[in-house]
C-alpha cells in the first residue's frame, strides 16, 4: 500500500511537511463536535445498534442515522422510516440523513425530524444505488444543480437546526460539480458540506480524489468535510494536512475496525503517533457486546445483520472463516451468540495454556 501522500502524487511521505492532526472539535452551526470525526450514513449499517456501539467504543464526534425517505418520513405507516429515525439519548450529537427530491416533501420531513430531537438534518446527494438515482434521489440530483436550489431553500427556510448535505463530486469525470454545489449550499445558508470524493459512476471502486475535498475547501467558508478512502489514522491526518478540510468522514472501514475513530484520537494526541490495535479479547469483547445490543433491542433483521458483520468483524481473526460459516449455519440470533462465545472462548483458553497461564 502507497503512503497516505500518493494520493495527490506529490512523492514520498519524507518530501512532505508533518501531517497535521485531525481538529480536537469542529462547530456546525450551533453544534459542537468533538472531535472532528463524522461516521458515514450508511445503509444496512448505521441503525441504533451499529450508532451506539461506535458511540460506547469512543473518538467519533458525529454519528448519522441510515439515509431516510423524506416520502417515508411523511407516510405514518412507514415501519422502516419510524425504525431508521429510532435513537437514544446518549447518541447526541446525531444527524438524521434524508433523501428525495420534492422540495415541499423535504421541508416538511426536516420539519418532523428537528421535531424528534435531532442535532441536524444532512440531505443525501451521494447515493449511487440505481432504485434511488432513478427516482432522482441521491447522486441522481447531481445532473439538476437548480432542483437542488430549491431543496436547499425550502429546507432551510423550514428548520432551525444546523443543515447540511452530503454530496459527491459529481455524476462522472467530465460533469464535476463539487465546487459549484459547495458553493451554492453556503449562498443558500447550508452550515456545512462534506464530499465524498468520487463520482457516482464511479460508485466504491478506485481511488478517492482528494483534490476535490482541497477544491471545495478552497471554495467556501463553512466547514467541509472529507469522505473517501480513510483506512488508518494516518490516512485521516493525511487528508486533514493535503486538503486543509475541517474534520473526516468515515465510511466502509467503520464495520471492520470500528475502533478507528479511538485509534485517530489516540493517534493525534500521542507525540509518538502510537494508538491500541485490538488484541483477540477485544474483538471477542467487540463481537459479543455488539450481537448482545441486537438481541436486546430485538430488530426484525438481527440474525442477518449478525451473518452481515461477521464478515467485516472476523476480518484479521486467525480461524475466522470457520467462525463465519458457523455463524451462516445458524438459524436465530442466540445460536449466533453461542458459536461466538464457544469460537473465541476455546482460542482464549488455547493461548491461556500456551502462555503458561493457570
Amino acid at each position: 500500500m502507497g503512503t497516505p501522500f500518493d494520493k495527490l502524487g506529490a512523492g514520498s511521505a519524507r518530501e512532505q511537511p508533518p501531517l497535521k492532526p485531525v481538529p480536537a472539535r469542529l462547530s456546525i452551526g450551533s453544534v459542537e463536535i468533538a472531535p472532528a470525526t463524522v461516521l458515514a450514513p450508511m445503509a444496512g449499517v448505521t441503525d441504533t445498534v451499529f450508532r451506539r456501539f461506535i458511540r460506547n467504543l469512543g473518538g467519533c464526534g458525529l454519528i448519522m442515522t441510515e439515509f431516510t425517505s423524506a416520502d417515508g418520513v411523511l407516510r405514518a405507516k412507514d415501519k422502516k422510516a419510524q425504525r431508521y429515525l429510532h435513537f437514544y439519548e446518549d447518541e447526541h450529537p446525531i444527524s438524521a440523513q434524508l433523501f428525495g427530491s420534492n422540495p415541499q416533501v423535504m421541508a416538511e420531513a426536516a420539519r418532523m425530524v428537528e421535531g424528534l430531537g435531532f442535532d441536524l438534518v444532512d440531505l443525501n446527494l451521494g447515493c449511487p444505488a440505481k432504485k434511488v438515482v432513478k427516482c432522482n434521489g441521491g447522486s441522481g440530483l447531481l445532473r439538476d444543480l437548480p432542483a437542488i436550489g430549491k431543496i436547499f431553500d425550502s429546507v432551510r427556510a423550514a428548520v432551525k437546526i444546523p443543515f447540511t448535505v452530503k454530496f459527491r463530486a459529481g455524476w462522472n469525470d467530465e460533469e464535476i460539480v463539487c465546487v459549484e454545489l459547495a458553493k451554492m449550499a453556503e449562498s443558500c445558508g447550508l452550515c456545512a458540506v462534506a464530499l465524498h470524493a468520487r463520482t457516482r459512476e464511479q460508485g466504491y471502486s478506485g481511488n478517492a480524489r482528494w483534490e476535490w475535498i482541497a477544491a471545495v475547501k478552497d471554495a467556501v467558508k463553512i466547514p467541509v468535510i472529507g469522505n473517501g478512502d480513510i483506512r488508518t489514522p494516518e490516512d485521516a491526518c493525511a487528508m486533514i494536512t493535503q486538503t486543509g478540510c475541517d474534520a473526516v468522514m468515515i465510511g466502509r472501514t467503520a464495520p471492520s475496525n470500528p475502533w478507528i475513530f479511538r485509534q485517530i484520537q489516540q493517534y493525534c494526541s500521542r507525540a509518538d503517533h502510537l494508538f491500541q490495535e485490538p488484541s483477540e479479547a477485544d474483538r471477542y469483547r467487540m463481537i459479543r457486546t455488539y450481537f448482545q445490543m441486537l438481541i436486546e433491542e430485538e430488530l426484525p433483521d438481527a440474525v442477518g445483520k449478525m451473518k452481515q458483520f461477521a464478515s467485516w468483524f472476523t476480518h484479521g481473526v486467525p480461524g475466522g472463516a470457520g467462525l463465519r460459516k458457523a455463524i451462516y449455519e445458524s438459524k436465530a440470533a442466540p445460536e449466533v451468540l453461542t458459536r461466538v462465545e464457544d469460537f473465541f472462548e476455546t482460542k482464549l483458553a488455547a493461548t491461556s495454556v500456551a502462555a503458561g497461564e493457570v
